[in-house]
């Protein structure tokens, strides 16, 4: 194939850049089989879109596909999204029509999450970081006297709010602790959750039966905010809550007052505003296991999105169905409420 028959990518990955999710070697591969029409440091602009669209097999990043604009093209076969959401820019009806793939890199999070999800539960059982506090203000206890309050995750019962890919990826790490694990989510049939060893569940019950709730759903418009003060005061006495996927899931201000006097434990990575203003006054929540959007920003992770994107791009440019990112669903798609990203100039999630 020569230079000028290769497909034609656009690559529109901001807030993202080539640096952060590809490898050097990685790029060359993807440079090797396509031609590339990159533009970095901001969103590309409008009139190269257009310039380009009409020949362009891929794109890879977050150009804008309003129908007008996906009408224009005619060799378009795959979107990938390098953000991690899927954005409300794109005429999901028309590519579904054509066939065009559009995918999401979500899949590449859910493990470090997962296991940032681990390491809360670990600490709020167990007090890891309330112990090393007291230890430094010479308040420490030994043995029994050092673990009031703390209990096993061995044999605990265990909720999910949502069983998508984090919900997934967390669940091997939980199965050593022989745990009891109730799920809610209302998009999955229950033979599908039994099927792991699931027990489904309404979202009452998985709060009030769990010695360790996991919120791991994405936000829909069914479920912005469905975890208020009614839903808080079903929390068992001295159990934990552990928030990990997105902050509009909850009534923040209801999960603030249900957790200020520490009836029970919680920890989040997630915010209703990121970055968190300085004078925020969660900052000095006495009962918060706080940490700031970074269970997913580990460096490694980053790299594998360029990873997977290029083997994806290669399928979808072989004519062969996708196997490592997301694929956006019709029926579901339009339903996502997610935010989108911040500035990811530090690494960020």
């Amino acid at each position: 194939m020569s230079e000028d028959e290769r497909p034609l990518v656009i690559f529109d990955p901001f807030p993202r850049s080539r640096e952060l999710i590809f490898r050097d070697d990685t790029w060359e591969k993807l440079a090797a089989r396509t031609r590339i029409v990159s533009h970095e440091g901001e969103r590309m602009p409008e009139a190269l879109v257009d310039k380009h669209i009409g020949e362009a097999a891929l794109v890879i990043g977050q150009s804008a596909l309003p129908a007008e604009r996906l009408a224009r093209a005619g060799k378009l076969r795959g979107v990938i999204n390098v953000e991690g959401n899927f954005l409300p820019n794109i005429d999901y009806a028309g590519c579904f029509a054509r066939g065009i793939k559009v995918l999401a890199i979500a899949p590449a999070f859910a493990r470090p999450v997962a296991e940032m999800g681990l390491g809360f539960a670990i600490d709020l059982a167990r007090g890891i970081t309330r112990a090393d506090n007291d230890f430094r203000k010479g308040k420490e206890g030994y043995g029994l006297s050092g673990n009031q309050g703390a209990f096993l995750l061995s044999g605990a019962d265990m909720g999910f709010v949502g069983f998508g890919n984090l919900g997934q990826a967390l669940l091997p790490l939980l199965q050593p602790f022989r745990p009891t694990i109730r799920v809610f989510d209302p998009w999955l049939p229950e033979g599908y959750l039994t099927d792991f060893g699931l027990v489904p569940a309404s979202l009452d019950e998985v709060l009030s039966r769990s010695r360790v709730t996991f919120v791991l759903a994405g936000v829909t418009e069914e479920n912005r905010g469905m975890i208020g003060a009614r839903e808080f005061s079903l929390v068992p006495d001295d159990a934990a809550f552990v928030l990990l996927s997105r902050a509009d899931i909850v009534d923040w201000d209801a999960f603030l007052e249900a957790t200020r006097g520490g009836r029970f434990r919680a920890a989040t990575d997630v915010f209703p505003v990121e970055p968190v203003p300085a004078g925020d006054p969660v900052r000095g929540h006495p009962h918060l296991l706080l940490s700031s959007h970074r269970a997913g920003g580990v460096r490694e992770v980053f790299l594998r999105i360029g990873e997977m994107v290029l083997d994806d791009a290669l399928l979808i440019l072989a004519g062969l169905p996708p196997v490592r990112l997301q694929a956006a669903r019709a029926e579901t798609v339009t339903r996502l409420r997610s935010k989108p990203g911040r500035s990811y100039a530090r690494g960020e999630v």
